[in-house]
């Protein structure tokens, strides 16, 4: 599985690499349209001149964050066959969990997490079309699981999909209130652990008693 740990430390020590990295800190910290490039200049180390030379605008340098940070996330699916993450998924308590991969990749203290938040939360066409990419890969998968006999059929595969992968996205989307909520950050291994144990029993049990089921003891 990718270990984006190295995502941001991939020996591109380029200046338009460190440009771009700096880039992709400050637009996860404040967004992009409230962050200047003499703000990334500085973060990078570099002169305003050298940002426009490499990148053309801010715009342009947008547009190359965007495609390296959507380049990283496809990667966990890219580099991982669907028989192996269906495989992974379906058993012990990361049964389901697509945000228990994503919580694995991330390391501490990578900008990426928020990053696609503000992608996703803002209405940002690379966000969207994140979205697109990743509930094709949820309903393959799905789709496998059910081949594997791991998962049972669905009436309706496409709202089983979009409903598993907007479950699992809210960890990263909505990470801070979680946290602050249940009192364990959700993408640290100790509360993905939470999350899973009690996302397991939800998923395989269910959490609510058909009409006329008497309590067990």
């Amino acid at each position: 599985m990718l270990n984006m740990s190295s995502v941001l430390d991939d020996g591109d020590l380029t200046g338009r690499a460190a440009i771009r990295n700096a880039a992709l800190r400050l637009f996860a910290e404040r967004g992009p349209d409230a962050v200047t490039v003499r703000e990334i200049a500085t973060q990078a180390g570099v002169s305003p001149a050298l940002v426009l030379h490499h990148f053309g605008s801010k715009e342009g340098l947008r547009a190359e964050v965007d495609a390296f940070a959507a380049k990283a996330f496809d990667a966990l699916f890219e580099e991982t066959p669907t028989e192996d993450l269906a495989e992974m998924l379906s058993g012990g308590a990361q049964r389901g969990s697509l945000a228990d991969a994503f919580a694995r990749s991330f390391p501490p203290g990578s900008p990426l997490p928020a990053y696609l938040r503000r992608l996703m939360l803002t209405n940002d066409p690379a966000g969207a079309a994140l979205f697109g990419r990743w509930y094709a890969a949820t309903r393959g998968l799905l789709d496998t699981m059910v081949e594997l006999g791991v998962a049972r059929p669905s009436q309706d595969p496409d709202i089983r999909a979009a409903f598993f992968l907007v479950n699992d996205l809210a960890l990263i989307l909505l990470r801070n209130p979680i946290a602050v909520a249940i009192g364990a950050d959700p993408l640290t291994p100790q509360g993905m652990e939470r999350w899973a144990r009690e996302a397991t029993v939800v998923y395989t049990e269910g959490a609510f008693r058909a009409p006329g089921e008497e309590m067990q003891p």
